[in-house]
């Protein structure tokens, strides 16, 4: 496939030795959490390394302002700042951590069939779950949590009233809430999505998927939906009162390879793409022009993208693959 024009001169690579679990800024620095536990710090390979987990992989990520907070093997909920300062928020005594999610200083986590949400004060509330659950969402307003599960999915106040269950069969896998909070939409394990309107629990289908959603993200007005899980990223339309229903999706970023991860501009209709093949190009939503990032990998098992993350201005792009190998792109200023 050829791209042109290209930004592969404008991306500081970097080899860490591990497969990477997830990128995101800190304190407009870039950091990678790794498989092996620790956090790289820096956009060079000679960037400083933090113990996030001792002895333990790190399983899932979530970034809430200056700090990112990861789950791991260990049973460890770990929250490591800018500085490199590390805080255990939770411990399940060696259950693997399923998902993480945080917001506004609040963390919530599974392990198991248990779900556990810490507030910003560290008051922690505990709920039982149906089954166990790898999808967590906190909704943009209040300390509300979408938590997706076997069967469905429940919202939950930590702090108030009884959980309020979203029935739909099948097997739920993560979840994310619309920035207006006014949907909820979790992907399947029957590579479909589905969607509940929260004002009135309507429903919402969203399938033709070749493989498995396993990465969202919203544009800066919240009117878009960016998916993985087919040969082009699956942009579906949420600014009507039904969402996406009775509308076709769009496709940015046709390729021989699979979507692995999806990352939105925050400021811009502009999409960050990485494939299993180790591509990473950026397409613009209105006339689906395409930008490469990053060359796909040669005869690589591994060179699928595990990871991309925008610093706050969409100056800069962080991606991670699980091979080890991550980069940098600074975009061209103008």
């Amino acid at each position: 496939m050829a791209l042109s024009p290209t930004l592969t001169d404008n991306v500081d690579t970097i080899g860490l030795g591990e497969p990477v679990v997830a990128a995101a800024f800190l304190d407009g620095a870039p950091v990678f959490a790794l498989a092996d536990g620790t956090l790289h710090f820096g956009d060079g390979a000679s960037g400083r390394r933090v113990p996030a987990h001792q002895d333990a992989a790190i399983l899932v990520a979530a970034r809430d302002g200056d700090r990112l907070v990861t789950g791991g093997d260990d049973g460890r909920v770990v929250a490591t700042d800018a500085n490199g300062s590390v805080a255990i928020l939770g411990d399940e005594n060696g259950k693997w951590i399923d998902a993480v999610a945080a917001h506004g200083g609040a963390v919530a986590w599974t392990a198991g069939k248990t779900a556990r949400a810490r507030s910003a004060k560290g008051e922690t509330k505990t709920l039982d779950l149906p089954s166990t659950s790898r999808g967590l969402a906190f909704f943009p307003k209040g300390y509300r949590l979408a938590i997706a599960h076997y069967g469905g999915a429940i919202l939950w106040f930590p702090n108030a009233g009884k959980p309020e269950p979203l029935a739909w069969s099948g097997s739920h896998l993560d979840a994310t809430i619309s920035p207006d909070g006014r949907f909820l939409v979790t992907s399947m394990q029957e590579n479909a999505l589905h969607g509940w309107r929260i004002a009135d629990g309507k429903h919402m289908r969203m399938a033709g998927y070749p493989g498995k959603t396993r990465s969202f993200s919203w544009s800066h007005d919240g009117k878009w939906l960016a998916t993985s899980g087919a040969d082009a990223c699956i942009v579906w339309s949420f600014s009507g009162k039904d969402g996406p229903m009775g509308q076709a999706p769009r496709e940015c970023g046709v390729h021989s390879a699979v979507v692995t991860r999806v990352a939105f501009h925050p400021a811009a209709l502009v999409l960050a793409m990485g494939y299993d093949d180790g591509l990473v190009m950026l397409a613009r939503l209105s006339d689906g022009s395409e930008i490469l990032v990053r060359r796909p990998a040669q005869d690589d098992a591994r060179a699928r993208i595990s990871a991309l993350a925008w610093d706050e201005k969409g100056a800069r792009l962080a991606f991670g693959a699980e091979s080890g190998d991550a980069g940098v792109l600074m975009l061209p200023k103008g």
